[in-house]
């Protein structure tokens, strides 16, 4: 194997993956979660959720190799290949990118179905960049083509998957526990359908441009969702902050420009000293954790009470040393 082959793989399976990863984080536009925490998901799904995948898939597919064999007079070795990529693949590396999405959910950095999509897709295209790679470097003489499906295809399959279970996981995060126990494994077997889906389609030359189209299909339904998530989230903050600007926290006229996400950035409505971005990030974030606060119990409750409190000092903090520079500045000034 050639050392430029290899770096060609190693550049092709690393770079599209770090745009797409930069592309998911720019689309979280309420309130976008820091590059070292993307970065923390997606490095787990590329090297744990592997390194578990491929261990799980070897003691997975034994006892499923073992009722094949004995069970099937045909070409055994072909369908058992086949299970492994339809059956055995699916299962086992959902569950193994989907480890450390729940860790994630467990935390407040995991505000609701955004987050779980965002965080998902990370965590997928960590995987993707890794089984990409492997591919790469195995088959050479397909390589440009290999390149182009899994780049395209078969690795954002992989962040769509994990970004699906990551938005069920959201959805049901501030839901009662029964309705936990319902979402979080459908999300799981969600994912597990798509990537079952995928995987069979492209395994047969006469099912594999319905696999393409149905990828597309699911892309365009997945951003969509995600619009919709973002409008109803940028909702939910703007129903929160309500409350704070009617208790004085802010001013009333704040609340034109702060949930929205084509207009927070605007320049004239932010008071004078008052950092913009430092006061619409935490403004927003006072939002959700109020949300929440409201949506949880017990010591999960009092965390986020501790989180409204702080936010609400950090605000009133901005104004009262915007409001000393104003005066300062003021006195300073000839006349």
């Amino acid at each position: 194997m050639s050392v430029i082959l290899i770096f060609a793989s190693l550049l092709a399976a690393i770079i599209p993956m770090f745009i797409y990863l930069l592309l998911i984080w720019w689309m979280d536009r309420n309130e976008r979660e820091p590059l070292w925490l993307m970065l923390l998901n997606f490095g787990w799904g590329a090297t744990g959720a592997i390194f578990l995948a491929i261990i799980g898939s070897l003691i997975f597919q034994i006892p499923l190799s073992t009722l094949i064999s004995n069970s099937y007079d045909g070409n055994a070795e072909e369908l058992i290949s086949l299970s492994g990529a339809v059956v055995t693949a699916p299962i086992v590396e959902e569950f193994t990118k989907g480890i450390f999405l729940m860790i994630m959910a467990s935390t407040r950095r995991f505000d609701g179905i955004v987050d779980g999509v965002v965080y998902g897709g990370a965590i997928g295209l960590g995987f993707g960049m890794t089984e990409n790679f492997m591919y790469f470097v195995s088959y050479p003489d397909n390589w440009l083509l290999i390149v182009i499906v899994r780049t395209f295809f078969s690795a954002v399959m992989h962040a769509m998957a994990q970004a699906t279970f990551g938005g069920f996981i959201g959805f049901g995060k501030f839901k009662p526990a029964i309705l936990k126990f319902i979402l979080i494994p459908t999300g799981y077997f969600a994912a597990v359908f798509l990537h079952f889906s995928w995987n069979l389609t492209v395994s047969f030359e006469e099912t594999a441009l319905a696999g393409f189209f149905f990828m597309f299909s699911y892309l365009i339904a997945l951003l969509a969702i995600f619009q919709i998530a973002l409008y109803l989230e940028s909702r939910t903050v703007l129903r929160e902050l309500t409350e704070e600007a009617s208790s004085g926290l802010f001013p009333q006229e704040h609340l034109r420009f702060i949930p929205f996400v084509t207009k927070k950035y605007k320049y004239g409505w932010c008071p004078q000293f008052v950092n913009q971005k430092e006061y619409v990030k935490t403004a927003v974030m006072l939002g959700l954790r109020k949300f929440q606060m409201k949506n949880t119990t017990g010591f999960s409750r009092r965390r986020y009470e501790t989180d409204v409190d702080n936010l609400r000092y950090l605000i009133k903090r901005m104004f009262y040393d915007a409001s000393l520079k104003y005066q300062q500045n003021s006195n300073n000034r000839p006349y």
